[in-house]
């Protein structure tokens, strides 16, 4: 089974560590009433900033190894979520997020293994 990492976090859970880091980003968030006008000019009301997107995957892993990271979020409308400090590789926070757009290749009857399991955390 896949090392356990405690800098990647759900609800104080460790998660399984990934092939590589994690992508992440960080968007700012518009009001509904932020856009273009009739002449072109953008007006930005933002009513938030930063908000954090972490992008995980996986090549391969084993259906004990699956059910573990799916049992993470089983139930979860959103749940903490520690992640290492942008800037700063020795320290971690926690926010409050949720699990989006997961995906894989279905399981290779061969391996046994299911084959590339994507999935982003988004910042509340």
């Amino acid at each position: 089974m896949r090392q356990k990492v405690d800098f990647y976090q759900v609800d104080g859970q460790p998660m399984l560590a990934p092939d590589a880091e994690p992508e992440f980003g960080f968007s700012d968030l518009d009001s509904s009433d932020a856009g273009r006008d009739e002449s072109g000019v953008m007006h930005r009301f933002m009513i938030r900033e930063k908000v954090g997107t972490w992008s995980f995957s996986y090549a391969y892993l084993t259906d004990e190894e699956l059910a573990y990271l799916r049992g993470l979020f089983a139930g979860k409308v959103q749940f903490a979520f520690t992640h290492p400090v942008f800037g700063d590789s020795n320290a971690t926070e926690t926010c409050i997020a949720y699990m989006s757009q997961y995906s894989a290749v279905w399981k290779n009857r061969s391996t046994g293994l299911w084959r590339n399991f994507k999935f982003n955390i988004i910042q509340c």
